[in-house]
């Protein structure tokens, strides 16, 4: 069974820094390419931030000079470093793991981790 379970999500102030982790089991972790979502209310989920498994990254440009991920094979970990958070930040953050196998492209989601960025 596979299991994405998202950690480190809080309430914090304009400004400042969090970090998100992921935890995964029942994948074969080094073999997908890892990526961050967050959808706020009322809005589409939306891409964060993506790592592949050569550990090519990309990011939306409403986070490039802000959020940094990362992952370690060995502990079957992505990370999300966000700072300079501002409150269109605040959105729920999933982590999401995909591959793509010939024309078939297979997801997995974690539950969810709230981040809010508020005074």
């Amino acid at each position: 069974q596979v299991q994405l379970v998202e950690s480190g999500g809080g309430l914090v102030q304009p400004g400042g820094s969090l970090r998100l982790s992921c935890e995964a089991s029942g994948i074969i972790f080094s073999g997908y390419t890892m990526a961050w979502y967050r959808q706020s209310a009322g809005k589409q989920r939306e891409l964060v931030a993506t790592i592949t498994t050569d550990l090519k990254t990309n990011y939306a440009d409403s986070v490039k000079g802000r959020f940094t991920i990362s992952r370690d094979n060995g502990k079957k970990s992505v990370y999300l470093q966000m700072s300079s958070l501002k409150p269109e930040d605040t959105a729920v953050y999933y982590c999401n793991a995909n591959v793509q196998l010939l024309l078939r492209r297979t997801d997995y989601w974690g539950q969810g981790t709230q981040v809010t960025v508020s005074s």
